[in-house]
């Protein structure tokens, strides 16, 4: 069956049950799936959605993304959920790109992605009170057939900057992220009466995939809110009864430190989830103790796996916290190669590979990056440097493409710096991760001046050009960069 098919399948099952809680609205599986259906009748009608055509959501988490993203995979379009902090710049090439026909955004939303749709002429809704506008223009019409076994078809698009700083399209059929929700919900133990609460992005992979999708299939009840706030995590985990969150490691260590976590009842939740990057050593503890809970899950993988991976588990963080876990997750393998092509031996650094049903279709359009990424015997690259112990435990040493991973969100130093490098006073720039004891790393700038000018005057050229979470925090100028004989700037002598 392909994704939608489920809603319709718990509409069935469990019409009354809660499926999805945004704020005061509650909505029941029931109510859900009409919803779907009326929507997906009004974008075929009104707005000539046929399928294959790329819908593109600029939306948070909330009722009104849950029903155009199902809405969207009901008529056979694909969806192509899109970060809402992207700038209209941004914007305008993952929308030319991924010729989308609409985009749906809302008043939270709105500024950057409307003003992307002028400059391109596109057409868009924004919807703001997703029953409100149903029953205000979407009860007219014959409803969509629902296609159950039109599995191996494209659903998702997901953009991910790559090291060129040019975003590629991270296509998904149904079934490869059936797997995906399937393996979350095996490992994580959904139920239909499991509340996952999602926090974290539906625009990006883990919460969109393995929460929206995984507890979906289960018949679990969502619980989302439009951004993340230690207060909101720890209101919403009491108020809702939650029992799974899926979070990047900042914000467990800010929740971590907020002075009411002590006095509030988390006892409801079974499954404390974190990706993005590792919790390692004090860390790990810290949160811990101040959660007053081991039921700490880590998970590892990448957006063109799905993601899937490996997973670290609870009984697992006491010697091995920072490690990635022992053993693939469900429906998939994992494997160190090293640079002969070998399987690597124990402690040998050697690139991390993932296969399984979960991966990628293919780049968006871009047969060269989909060849590179896939190795001759079908297995994903991961541009992950790491090593497996005499244990049996994997751990992620470097990334080869020197990513920068911030708060668990992706930066790509070639996008940021080809960003600086368009003023006319940067002669020469570098772009490095730095540890950072919240966000796990930030984002620094080396730079070689042309002519002299203000840091200010960096920052303000950065912020048209680039969301905030791709942003330097820090500057810092040289008389020059390291280089080798070849010309190539030596980045690990500026981590020093």
């Amino acid at each position: 069956m392909i994704i939608p098919a489920y809603v319709a399948r718990n509409a069935r099952k469990y019409p009354s049950h809660e499926a999805v809680i945004d704020g005061s609205l509650r909505v029941n599986w029931q109510q859900l799936n009409q919803h779907i259906e009326y929507f997906a009748a009004h974008l075929t009608q009104k707005h000539d959605i046929q399928q294959g055509d790329r819908v593109c959501l600029v939306l948070p988490n909330s009722y009104t993304f849950i029903v155009a993203h199902f809405a969207v995979q009901r008529i056979g379009a694909i969806v192509a959920p899109i970060n809402v902090k992207l700038t209209a710049s941004e914007l305008k090439y993952i929308f030319n790109d991924a010729e989308a026909s609409l985009v749906i955004t809302c008043a939270m939303t709105s500024s950057q992605a409307l003003q992307a749709c002028a400059e391109l002429q596109l057409a868009n809704l924004s919807i703001d009170d997703m029953p409100e506008y149903i029953d205000r223009h979407c009860t007219d019409g014959s409803l969509i057939e629902l296609d159950e076994q039109a599995i191996a078809t494209p659903a998702t698009l997901l953009y991910t900057s790559g090291t060129t700083g040019r975003p590629k399209g991270v296509l998904f059929d149904h079934k490869a992220l059936l797997f995906v929700g399937m393996m979350f919900a095996t490992e994580m133990q959904y139920r239909p009466e499991s509340r996952l609460l999602s926090l974290m992005p539906f625009t990006h992979s883990a919460p969109l995939n393995l929460t929206l999708v995984g507890g979906t299939i289960m018949g679990s009840t969502h619980v989302v809110a439009p951004t993340f706030t230690p207060d909101l995590l720890l209101n919403l985990v009491e108020q809702e009864r939650t029992t799974h969150f899926f979070g990047a490691p900042v914000a467990y260590l800010l929740t971590a430190q907020h002075p009411q976590i002590g006095a509030a009842d988390l006892s409801s939740m079974t499954h404390w989830i974190y990706g993005g990057g590792p919790l390692a050593g004090d860390h790990a503890r810290r949160v811990q103790k101040a959660f007053a809970s081991d039921q700490f899950y880590c998970v590892y993988g990448l957006t063109e796996a799905g993601p899937t991976g490996s997973l670290l588990l609870p009984h697992e963080h006491r010697d091995k916290a920072g490690s990635v876990g022992k053993r693939a997750a469900a429906f998939t393998e994992i494997r160190v190669v090293n640079e002969h092509g070998e399987l690597a031996a124990v402690d040998e650094p050697g690139e991390i590979h993932i296969s399984g049903e979960g991966v990628m279709r293919e780049y968006w359009r871009n047969t060269s990056a989909t060849h590179e990424i896939f190795t001759s015997d079908g297995w994903l690259r991961t541009g992950d440097i790491g090593v497996r112990d005499a244990d049996g435990f994997y751990w992620v040493k470097d990334r080869i493409k020197d990513l920068i991973i911030s708060g668990g969100v992706n930066v790509y130093p070639r996008e940021v710096e080809d960003a600086l490098a368009s003023h006319p006073a940067v002669l020469e720039v570098a772009v490095i991760g730095v540890p950072h004891e919240q966000w796990g790393e930030s984002v620094k700038a080396c730079i070689v001046l042309r002519e002299p000018v203000d840091e200010s005057v960096l920052r303000a050229h950065v912020e048209e050009r680039l969301a905030d979470y791709k942003r330097p925090r820090e500057y810092q100028f040289f008389d020059e960069l390291p280089h080798n004989a070849n010309g190539k700037i030596l980045k690990h002598l500026l981590r020093l």
